[in-house]
C-alpha cells in the first residue's frame, strides 16, 4: 500500500492504513507510511522549479524567491490524542503528528537543490471552514509580510501535491495570484509534477522497498 500523500498525517495516511488493515482480513500488508524524504520526490519538484525560477529571474532582472506551500490541518487533528498511547503508532514517535515537520522538511530538500533561490519562505494553504484553527503561517499572512519587505516578483511552489485539482487551479492560480496582485506582487507557479519521470521512478523505487520488505516477512 502506497499512499499518493508524501507527507504523512495522522488525518490523512493514518485514516488510509487503518482503513486498509481494517478490511485486510488474511492478507498480509505492507503500508509505506510516508515518503516525504525520498530524494527523487524533491528532485522532481526542483526539475519543475528550475525554469520557472530561471525565466522569472531574466524577465525580472534580480533573483526571484519562493513561497513553498502545503495544505493545512485542523490543529486539532495533528496534536497527539487523549488515548495516544493506545494508538498503534503509525509513524516514529507514536503520538505526535509529523506533517507540519515532514511539509517543511520536502521543503528545505527542494531549496537545497536550487541553490539558485536567494530566499524562500513555507506556509499552509487552503485553510478549511470548520471550526477551530488550523495550523499556520497562511499563505495570506505570509504573502503580507513578503509585500511588506518591498518583493515585487515571486514564485509560489506547492510541494504537498503531486498534481493539478482544486487547491492548485484555483486557490493558487486564482486566489492567490489575485492577492498577491492586491499587494503589487507579481506571483507565478512552476507546473506541478503531473507525469514527471522523476516522480514516476520515485514510485517505483517505494514500491519495490515495499515488496522487498514483504517477501523478508515470508522468508522469516
Amino acid at each position: 500500500m502506497l499512499c499518493m500523500a508524501p507527507q504523512n498525517s495522522r488525518t490523512s495516511t493514518g485514516l488510509y492504513r487503518r482503513a486498509v488493515e481494517a478490511e485486510a482480513g488474511g492478507l498480509r500488508i505492507d503500508f509505506t507510511p510516508g515518503w516525504a524524504q525520498h530524494p527523487l520526490l524533491a528532485e522532481a519538484f526542483a526539475e519543475r522549479l528550475r525554469p520557472a525560477l530561471e525565466k522569472l529571474t531574466a524577465e525580472s532582472g534580480s533573483p526571484v524567491p519562493v513561497l513553498f506551500t502545503a495544505h493545512s490541518v485542523p490543529t486539532r487533528t495533528v496534536e497527539p490524542p487523549a488515548d495516544a498511547e493506545s494508538q498503534p503508532r503509525l509513524w516514529p514517535g507514536g503520538g505526535k503528528d509529523p506533517y507540519a515537520d515532514e511539509a517543511r522538511h520536502t521543503a528545505e530538500f527542494v531549496a537545497a537543490l536550487v541553490p539558485e533561490i536567494p530566499r524562500w519562505w513555507f506556509a499552509f494553504q487552503s485553510q478549511g471552514a470548520s471550526g477551530g484553527p488550523w495550523i499556520g503561517p497562511s499563505v495570506e499572512s505570509t504573502l503580507d509580510s513578503i509585500a511588506a519587505e518591498g518583493i515585487k516578483t515571486l514564485i509560489l511552489q506547492p510541494i504537498g501535491f503531486l498534481c493539478d485539482h482544486v487547491e492548485i487551479l484555483f486557490d493558487v492560480d486564482i486566489l492567490f495570484r489575485d492577492y498577491a496582485a492586491n499587494l503589487g506582487i507579481r506571483l507565478e507557479r512552476p507546473a506541478s509534477l503531473n507525469d514527471s519521470s522523476t516522480l514516476a521512478v520515485a514510485v517505483a523505487d517505494l514500491a519495490r522497498q515495499g515488496l522487498a520488505r514483504l517477501k523478508n516477512q515470508v522468508a522469516g
